[in-house]
């Protein structure tokens, strides 16, 4: 059976793929219904009322949680990293998906509970209640923001480039200023209000979008079986390069384990132990300490709903394999030349960039396989949740700036001067990624994941940590997990500066970075900092000073069940400033109207968060502190997680 589309023959610049009636009236209505849905979003919420949103703690049942957790995970950048490592070495990266499996178990069963009973809102503010201290909430602040930088703003805004850049055959530049434009729209006028609204129907199109996506795919290479034996005979005939140079088999020829998901301890690209150990740390870290994640679980009525939710989504990160690891497969089978090429200049032709196109593997599926319409939906959603998963990004780090580190630099800012600071700062952070993306470009032979997951695992494994030490370590003290956060970053830091500096290289230019460094895998190294950070945080901590137990009652694992009163450490150094009712009332009424229309449209609304009477205090401290579960919903959520543990298992075992 012949497996080359005829629309795809040479690559032609001037042919526009999304250019009929059918997919511009698709997304333009797309984009007319969430901008509407934002708008009545932004008119039905009140923006500026943070108590409402503490009013509303403990109150989402399972399946939004679930539902949630995986929305929030997979984003335009998975399509694209997911099935571009795919195209280039096969199932091993549908693993790092699986892990997951094993780590929303513990996320649900051990690390919730704990930051329940603490009473917590935020990680930092678990960290300041478990060590006392500043120090150690500003460079969790600061680390947070480099990752921002380096794995999710610049990694989320080089895959839509690379969508717009299929799509309308336009520069990779261009496409991207285009899409931060879109971005800035959306952001306006739909507000994070309408990504609440939006979210769970995007993941539904987009799963729909998905699966019609594979069967088109599997049908153009007749079935499974096919599939396979393709995937192995899918060589590049395009190998001798203007000079004569004929390529390397070894750099175009697909691994002869690219079916496998357990490869070799020294010569595999993913080898097991980093994959079963160095993904963990990396998992544990993402999954059980960030913020995003942490915040939805958090939201639950009770922890039989945080256990279904993590179980929901558990059995969700199942389809990555399915949806975008196959398809980037057999995108290289359909497209061989382009998404396998290896000769700089072909690769510069066909998608921009000289170290490799594997990167357009999913995007060329979407393009070329979807008929027209279903194109321009599928190519909408993708643009569409990219956009509100760069919003919420652009808020967590302006508000991480702002709170954390600008109000130490300015402790009597008027709240007006914070919304401008971080206005101001989520442009200098635009600005730095968009800097950093031809680095991005070409790191790791051009795959997006691998790129992602190597910035995790230099900057990751500190935090996890010290997370880790805090919850089942009692005698970890403050002095040992900030010496431990910072000689941790400063080794992770080293690494990723030198590795930059000498460059990746790809498989025809091996990087010059000495071997003692670069030598080392990612997932290896993930292990190697963990350990080391755990020598430090532990060595320190047993020479100096312990934190007597009434200041840790409830914030670890063997204190978890006291019912004892706890001491903070610190008193919360920063107090709401109350206004006066009536001078506050009589002062709105005098605002013009147009004022107030510029209020609102830039998000300055000054409103005021309900007050609470001791009695209620109370009771919603007893409510959002709760963790007591109905027998019968534990034993059943129990038992959905230990059938999950051997879902995973059973996954892993026959890939293998």
């Amino acid at each position: 059976m012949d497996v080359t589309p005829t629309s795809t023959s040479p690559p032609s610049k001037d042919a526009i793929p999304i250019n009929n009636p059918a997919d511009i009236s698709v997304i333009v209505i797309y984009f007319v219904v969430v901008l509407a849905v934002g708008l009545w979003a932004m008119i039905r919420t009140s923006r500026g009322t943070v108590g409402g949103f503490f009013l509303a703690g403990r109150s989402m049942v399972w399946w939004p949680i679930g539902a949630s957790l995986f929305a929030s995970n997979i984003g335009s950048g998975h399509f694209v990293g997911l099935a571009g490592t795919a195209a280039a070495g096969g199932i091993v990266i549908g693993g790092f998906e699986w892990n997951a499996l094993i780590i929303v178990v513990f996320l649900g069963w051990i690390f919730v509970p704990i930051y329940v009973k603490a009473g917590v809102v935020t990680m930092p503010e678990y960290l300041r209640k478990r060590f006392g201290g500043n120090r150690i909430r500003i460079y969790l602040s600061v680390l947070s923001l480099l990752l921002y930088v380096f794995t999710k703003i610049s990694a989320d805004m080089f895959s839509g480039g690379i969508f717009i850049q299929q799509a309308m055959k336009i520069n990779i530049y261009l496409a991207i200023v285009l899409l931060l434009l879109i971005t800035a729209l959306y952001t306006v006028t739909g507000g994070l209000a309408a990504v609440i609204y939006t979210d769970t129907l995007q993941t539904i199109i987009m799963l729909v979008g998905s699966f019609i996506l594979v069967g088109f795919a599997f049908h153009k290479v007749g079935g499974y079986e096919s599939f396979v034996e393709k995937y192995m005979a899918a060589i590049p005939t395009d190998v001798v390069g203007i000079n004569g140079t004929v390529v390397d088999p070894k750099c175009y020829t697909p691994r002869e384990d690219a079916f496998h998901i357990f490869r070799d301890p020294i010569t595999g690209d993913m080898p097991w132990p980093g994959l079963v150990f160095g993904l963990t740390i990396l998992a544990l870290w993402y999954w059980c300490t960030d913020q995003v994640i942490v915040q939805r679980c958090l939201s639950a009525k009770n922890m039989s709903h945080v256990k279904a939710g993590c179980v929901l989504c558990g059995y969700l990160k199942l389809l990555p394999m399915f949806l975008m690891v196959f398809p980037g497969m057999i995108s290289r089978i359909l497209y061989t030349e382009e998404v396998a090429c290896v000769l700089p200049e072909k690769c510069k032709l066909y998608c921009d960039a000289e170290v490799g196109c594997t990167n357009i593997a999913y995007p060329k599926l979407v393009i070329d396989l979807m008929p027209d319409g279903l194109r321009g939906l599928m190519l909408s959603v993708m643009l569409a949740s990219l956009m509100s998963s760069l919003t919420s990004i652009f808020n967590s780090a302006s508000t991480l700036f702002t709170m954390d580190i600008y109000t130490k630099i300015r402790k009597k800012a008027s709240e007006k001067e914070l919304m401008i600071a971080g206005r101001v700062f989520i442009l200098f952070l635009i600005g730095v990624s968009i800097a950093w993306i031809p680095i991005l470009q070409s790191a790791q032979s051009g795959q997006l994941f691998d790129y992602i997951q190597s910035m995790t695992s230099y900057l990751g494994p500190p935090i996890a940590s010290v997370f880790f030490l805090a919850i089942f370590v009692k005698r970890v003290n403050e002095q040992g997990a900030f010496w431990g956060l910072i000689i941790g970053l400063l080794i992770g830091l080293s690494r990723m500066i030198t590795e930059f500096a000498f460059g990746t290289g790809t498989c025809q230019k091996p990087s010059k970075c000495p071997k003692i460094i670069c030598g080392v895998h990612y997932l290896y190294f993930a292990m190697i900092l963990f350990t080391l950070t755990s020598i430090i945080v532990l060595a320190v901590s047993l020479m100096t000073k312990p934190i007597p137990d009434k200041n840790l009652y409830r914030l670890c694992w063997s204190l978890r069940n006291s019912t004892e009163e706890r001491e903070d450490l610190d008193a919360e150094d920063w107090v709401a400033e109350e206004q006066i009712d009536d001078d506050f009332d009589d002062e709105e009424r005098k605002v013009s109207c147009w004022k107030k229309a510029y209020n609102w449209f830039c998000g300055f609304e000054d409103q005021k968060a309900p007050k609470l009477s001791e009695e209620e205090k109370k009771a919603l401290e007893a409510k959002l502190t709760d963790t007591s579960e109905v027998p019968l919903w534990r034993n059943v959520t129990n038992i959905n997680g230990i059938i999950l543990l051997t879902v995973a298992v059973f996954c892993h075992a026959y890939f293998a």
